[in-house]
C-alpha cells in the first residue's frame, strides 16, 4: 500500500469520524457548560439512558433536557432512541450496551471496562501478534539497514535511490519482513478509542460509578481536586508507566540516535497530556490495553517464531 493510500484511508476515517455523531456537552441558558455537583465535571447533554443519580436527574430537568423518553440504563438496547448516524449506531450504542449488560453482572462498570478491552484485544490477538512479530523482526534487521543508509547517505541521485531501496527490500525479504503486516487493529485504534469515549460520556450508569476512588466520569484534571486525589495521581502514573513501555517496547529504528530515544519519552508526554482531560473511566481503557500490549510483546519477544526468521 502506497504512502497516498494511507493517507487517504486514515482521512476518509477521520471524516467519518467528524461527520457522524459526537458528545454534546450540557450548557445552562448563558451557554456555560453544566457541571455535575458532586463531582465538579461538566455534564453530556445527548445521554443514552436515564441518569441514575437523583441530582443529576434534578439538574438534567432544570435544564430542560427531555429525559422521559429515555430508557432506564438497565433497559438500555443497541436499537433504543432515535437514528443519529453511522458512527454512533455502528460503534457507540454497541459498546455502550455490552458495557451496561456486564456491568450488571459484574456489579461494577470499571470492571466491565476492563473486560470489554480485554475481550477486544483477545479478539484482535491474532492480528496484533503480527504487529509485534514484524516490530521485533525489523529490531534484528536494523543494524543491516543501517548500515545500507550510511553507504547511500548523501547520495540522491536517483540511480543511488533505487539500489538503496533494493538493497533493503533484499533485507525485507531476509528477514521476512512485512512492513504493512497487521496494520489493521492500527486503523482500528483511533475510533476504537473514541467509541469509549463516547460510550463512557453518554451512559449515566457507567460515568456516575465508582471505583477506588475514581469516578468513572471524572477527569483527573477535575478528580485531583477531589477527597480522592490520590486515586487520580495513581491513575495518571499507571497510564503515563505503561504507556512510555509500551512505545519503548514497540520503538523500530536505530536507538542510538538521541532523537529515537526521546520519542516513547515524546509520545508517552503527548498521552498523559491528553489523559488528563479525559475521563477516569477511559484512562482504565488505556491502562488496560497497555498492560495487554505489554505482556504480548512480552511473549512475542520469547517466542521462537521471531528467532527462527533470519
Amino acid at each position: 500500500m502506497k504512502k497516498n493510500n494511507k493517507f487517504k484511508i486514515l482521512l476518509v476515517l477521520l471524516l467519518f469520524l467528524l461527520t457522524t455523531g459526537c458528545t454534546k456537552v450540557l450548557v445552562d441558558k448563558n451557554n456555560k457548560p453544566v457541571k455535575n455537583e458532586l463531582t465538579g465535571q461538566n455534564l453530556t447533554e445527548n445521554i443514552l439512558c436515564k441518569p441514575t443519580n437523583k441530582e443529576s436527574l434534578k439538574t438534567y430537568e432544570k435544564n430542560k433536557v427531555n429525559i422521559e423518553k429515555l430508557p432506564d440504563c438497565d433497559d438500555f438496547k443497541i436499537t433504543s432512541g432515535k437514528y443519529e448516524g453511522l458512527w454512533t449506531t455502528i460503534f457507540v450504542k454497541p459498546l455502550a450496551f455490552i458495557l451496561i449488560l456486564i456491568g450488571k453482572l459484574m456489579h461494577n462498570y470499571a470492571l466491565s471496562v476492563i473486560t470489554v478491552t480485554l475481550v477486544i484485544r483477545l479478539i484482535a490477538f491474532p492480528v496484533t501478534k503480527k504487529t509485534a512479530m514484524q516490530s521485533e523482526l525489523i529490531k534484528k534487521a536494523q543494524p543491516e539497514l543501517d548500515k545500507i543508509q550510511n553507504k547511500y547517505r548523501g547520495k540522491e541521485d536517483q540511480e543511488s535511490m533505487i539500489r538503496q531501496n533494493q538493497e533493503m527490500l533484499m533485507v525485507y525479504k531476509k528477514y521476512n519482513i512485512n512492513p504493512l503486516s497487521g496494520c489493521l487493529f492500527a486503523f482500528l485504534q483511533l475510533p476504537l478509542f473514541i467509541a469509549f469515549l463516547e460510550a463512557i460520556q453518554r451512559t449515566p450508569a457507567i460515568f456516575e460509578d465508582t471505583m477506588l476512588g475514581l469516578e468513572l466520569g471524572t477527569t483527573p484534571a477535575v478528580g485531583i481536586t477531589s477527597a480522592t486525589f490520590y486515586a487520580y495521581l495513581i491513575l495518571m502514573i499507571l497510564i503515563a508507566a505503561t504507556t512510555f513501555y509500551s512505545f519503548k517496547m514497540n520503538s523500530t529504528g536505530n536507538m542510538q540516535d538521541p532523537s529515537m530515544k526521546m520519542m516513547p519519552l515524546m509520545m508517552g508526554g503527548i498521552i498523559v497530556i491528553t489523559a488528563i482531560f479525559m475521563p477516569s473511566g477511559l484512562g482504565i481503557y488505556w491502562v488496560t490495553s497497555n498492560v495487554f500490549t505489554i505482556i504480548q510483546n512480552i511473549l512475542v519477544k520469547r517466542s521462537k517464531e521471531v528467532y527462527g526468521k533470519a
